[in-house]
């Protein structure tokens, strides 16, 4: 598996700081250029200025949670084909059915080791 992480542009949208850090931190490491929003509409803001190849969402966030972010990201033409990973600390069915409804291309359960997060994106890559 030769993928290259090299000069991807991630988004991670999460409202917890160690959340961001941590996963800036690994994807960083990785190669990767990460782009953080504290939330919805943080990220919103930063999209279209950044356009991010791929974007992590935390569901739970004060003001516009992930699902509603997610779809405002995949209402958007220029964005819809831009993958979405949701975040999350449950791991339920509702969450998941409900992140797909919205969207989302993935879910990844909290906390998320190294090989999960990298291993998420390189589905995309290929």
């Amino acid at each position: 598996m030769s993928v290259t992480l090299d000069s991807l542009k991630v988004m991670v949208i999460d409202d917890s700081k160690t959340i961001r850090r941590t996963a800036e931190t690994l994807l960083t490491k990785a190669g990767c250029e990460v782009v953080t929003a504290t939330d919805g509409f943080d990220a919103l803001a930063k999209i279209a200025d950044t356009r991010p190849n791929i974007i992590f969402v935390d569901i739970m966030m004060p003001r516009l949670d992930g699902y509603q972010t997610c779809a405002l990201i995949k209402n958007n033409s220029e964005f819809k084909k831009t993958p979405v990973i949701m975040l999350s600390s449950k791991d339920g069915l509702f969450d998941k059915a409900k992140g797909r409804i919205v969207g989302s291309d993935q879910y990844l359960t909290k906390p998320f080791s190294k090989t999960e997060l990298l291993g998420s994106i390189e589905t995309y890559l290929s």
